[in-house]
């Protein structure tokens, strides 16, 4: 039986992008993201629900979140569902929840409108590895332009 694991999601960050590096010297960035959805229901109301994901970038393109994307930024992120779990260290109980894995993330506004963009986090300058299990290839290759906007 064949499967498939796709997400397309459109929102807007709720805070500013969080890099760190795992061991191995990959950056990894966590995106906190907002998608809206508004339907008319039975009785002709007006409803509107927002549904928050945590949504993981990984190497260069976290890089990039973190340097251009602030809070209220929109983006589309094109990914999977990943399932993490840890053991609570207060409860000792398991704790598990879905996350989104992005295999993409595209800025959907320029520049901040003051013109400001966010200075590299010491974390994220220099070379930042790469392989490992946590890791991915990049799905493009790199060119002279890696330097630039990505938008």
């Amino acid at each position: 039986m064949a499967s498939l694991n796709k997400v397309l999601l459109i929102g807007n960050l709720t805070q500013d992008p969080e890099l760190r590096r795992i061991p191995s010297g990959t950056a990894v960035s966590t995106l906190r993201l907002a998608v809206n959805e508004s339907f008319q229901s039975k009785s002709g109301e007006r409803v509107e629900r927002t549904v928050f994901l945590d949504v993981d970038v990984w190497d260069r393109q976290a890089e990039n979140c973190a340097q251009y994307l602030s809070k209220g930024s929109p983006v589309f992120v094109e990914g999977r569902l990943q399932m993490d779990s840890w053991d609570d260290k207060e409860t000792g109980q398991k704790r598990s929840r879905l996350k989104v894995r992005a295999d993409r993330v595209q800025f959907l506004s320029g520049p901040r409108r003051d013109g400001a963009v966010r200075d590299t986090p010491p974390a994220a300058a220099g070379g930042g590895g790469g392989g490992g299990a946590d890791s991915f290839d990049e799905p493009l290759a790199k060119s002279a332009d890696d330097e630039e906007i990505p938008f």
